[in-house]
């Protein structure tokens, strides 16, 4: 029956790809259809430029309220051109309308439902006898409180650090009856996209930043030891004395490129750099992360293969490293959080339920590297939860999905690390914004806490503006409408005008490649989608008409950045002004190169810049000149 409904499947691909059946269908981004906020009765704060309004703070506010407070003050005057008084709550006069900026962290009266003590981000907005109350159960929960005011009521959008929009209204209006709580889906957030500064990371509701503090902005989560860690708490230093603290290759030889975890030496050796570590840490951080070496060269001793056998995974001695470092330094450090990688070798959880996380150790969950991403989590991944994945013809096992379920019973706590682009081809479209929602949606649901990394850093990725933005949008509240949140987007970036033709650009490529082809976070594959003749002279239509759209010259800019992702497609694989028996080729590639470099694109693939000129062969594909 599999073989039957492989070939069925494969068929209707080639038809797909060679356009004898045209691809036709609405892609769906998933989420909850967005509904504006509803006034069924008007309170104005600002009624055609003027207000009564002050904004108040409680007698012992910190840096952080008073940063609410300023940025209320600031973007209310931005939009209605009304500066809102800021003073003392015990200082309002009585009987004069307020926006009451407070923190609850355990009021019965004024927690939202579902609210734990130790929830320090949700927010209740609600209006009490004529006063407007932003009240979070932290001081960052009630910033966040005030951008999600001036987002809903003002229309406030920080779509990138450098692209804001504060539209102009004479009047800030809410409901009377104003009562709302907001508790973000996931208690750790982080996806720091270029020129990310502390102010955007609050705005976008990013709560880490592995390596920075904002108190003014209610602080964040940062590490004492990030990524890759092993090489400092066991330093290859120790090599030619102790050999037997590094991994036993399977012909016996001892290697630097792993650490071995089941000797107990090395966990006394990782427990003094650990507290080094800590007591060397000015910024006052509270995580500490284990992270292996970037390699599968993993320890063969007769101690951590009977871990192995025993508990039904690589990832064991790990585990039971970080638990045993965790139970030594508790009492020293008991606010502590130590994570772990579950990566490559170590990624499959255990089997044996016995072996479970510490209260305060936590799994930073790297698979999704190895998940399709073009099409559902739980409906497409790999064979063996490893390298090898089933071809799109044949029905899938989704391991990957189900790992990430296992890895919820094994711990209480438990973060992704998503790849939201194409290391190794950058500047191709990476096909993944129609499943990030859904993705999203069932971590949540599973019972992942949090998603700790996002790698769209600075990364010059086709479209990655828009897919960092979204990812922002997703991490605090998997339900948000995509499609609306990526129309806003795209008006302002790329210009209204542009607007309708990028997003027929991104639906059409969605589609063509989610039945043609996988998506993958490593793959050295360039064609990413097989597009037909006709497909081809669409979306070549569709980027003259954007490139063509009235817009400021910073929005026609990025449309023609983003263009790139299409011309370099298109040069890969010789079509048009590229192909191969063209006597312009080279002259075509060389005007693109000259393009990349105009538009601050630098490499095409995330380990290497693309060479100067004069090292270029232009009869290369483009795809080659970053290898």
């Amino acid at each position: 029956m599999k073989t039957i409904k492989g070939i069925f499947a494969l068929f209707q691909v080639i038809l797909f790809a060679v356009g004898l059946v045209p691809v036709n269908r609405p892609v769906d981004y998933g989420g909850t259809p967005y509904e504006a906020p509803q006034i069924t009765e008007a309170l104005c704060i600002v009624q055609n430029g003027r207000s009564t309004y002050s904004v108040t703070l409680p007698a012992d506010a910190d840096a952080c309220l008073q940063t609410a407070a300023r940025e209320l003050q600031t973007y209310v005057q931005k939009c209605c051109g009304v500066t809102l008084p800021i003073i003392a709550a015990d200082q309002a006069s009585p009987g004069a309308p307020v926006i009451a900026l407070e923190v609850e962290p355990s009021g019965v009266q004024t927690a939202p439902v579902g609210f734990s003590i130790n929830d320090e981000e949700s927010f209740r907005l609600f209006v009490e006898n004529g006063d407007l109350h932003v009240c979070g159960t932290g001081s960052r929960g009630t910033l966040y409180g005030v951008y999600t005011l001036l987002e809903d009521y003002l229309g406030v959008r920080w779509f990138t650090p450098k692209l804001e929009i504060a539209p102009e209204s004479p009047d800030f209006i809410v409901d009377t009856h104003l009562d709302r709580s907001v508790k973000p889906s996931f208690s750790v957030r982080r996806n720091d996209c270029g020129g990310t500064n502390k102010a955007y990371r609050a705005r976008s509701k990013m709560n880490v930043s592995f390596w920075q503090t904002a108190e003014d902005y209610g602080g964040a989560l940062s590490y004492v030891l990030w990524d890759v860690t092993l090489d400092r708490l066991v330093p290859d230093s120790l090599f030619g004395e102790h050999p037997d603290y590094f991994a036993q290759m399977e012909d016996g030889t001892r290697s630097t490129d792993h650490v071995c975890l089941s000797n107990p030496d090395v966990l006394r050796v990782s427990i003094e750099n650990a507290r080094k570590a800590i007591q060397d840490d000015p910024r006052g951080s509270k995580y500490l992360h284990v992270g292996q070496k970037d390699n599968t060269n993993y320890c063969h001793c007769a101690l951590c293969e009977a871990a192995y056998e025993r508990y039904g995974s690589v990832c064991a001695p790990t585990l039971i490293f970080t638990n045993a470092l965790a139970d030594a330094l508790d009492e020293e450090y008991p606010d502590f959080m130590f994570t772990f990688y579950a990566y490559n070798e170590t990624d499959r959880p255990p089997t044996d339920l016995t072996l479970r996380c510490r209260d305060n150790v936590a799994p930073v969950l790297c698979g999704l590297h190895k998940a399709c991403r073009s099409h559902p989590l739980t409906e497409c991944g790999a064979v063996d939860g490893h390298d090898n994945f089933n071809n799109l013809y044949v029905p899938q096992e989704p391991t990957i999905a189900q790992d990430f379920k296992n890895w919820t019973k094994v711990a209480d706590t438990t973060y992704i690390y998503d790849y939201t682009i194409n290391f190794l081809n950058t500047a191709q479209f990476f096909c993944n914004l129609e499943t990030m929602q859904s993705t999203m949606r069932y971590m949540h649901d599973i019972g992942i806490t949090g998603y700790i990394y996002n790698c769209g850093d600075g990364h010059e990725a086709a479209f990655n503006e828009l897919r960092n933005y979204l990812l922002c949008r997703l991490q605090w509240n998997v339900d948000c409408d995509v499609s609306h949140a990526m129309n806003e987007f795209i008006a302002a970036y790329y210009g209204e005008e542009a607007a309708p033709y990028i997003r027929q650009i991104l639906d059409i490529q969605s589609a063509q490649i989610s039945a043609t082809a996988h998506a993958f976070d490593f793959d050295w594959h360039y064609q990413s989608g097989f597009y037909p003749p006709l497909t081809a002279a669409k979306l070549d239509g569709l980027w003259k008409k954007a490139l063509a759209a009235n817009g400021s010259e910073e929005q026609r800019f990025n449309v023609e950045t983003a263009n790139l992702s299409w011309e370099y497609y298109k040069a890969n694989l010789f079509m048009g002004k590229y192909f191969f028996l063209n006597p312009l080729r080279m002259k075509a590639n060389e005007e693109l190169y000259d393009a990349f470099r105009a538009h601050g694109i630098h490499r095409v693939c995330s380990f290497g810049l693309i060479p100067e000129k004069s090292e270029v062969n232009f009869l290369d594909r483009p795809f080659n000149w970053g290898r």
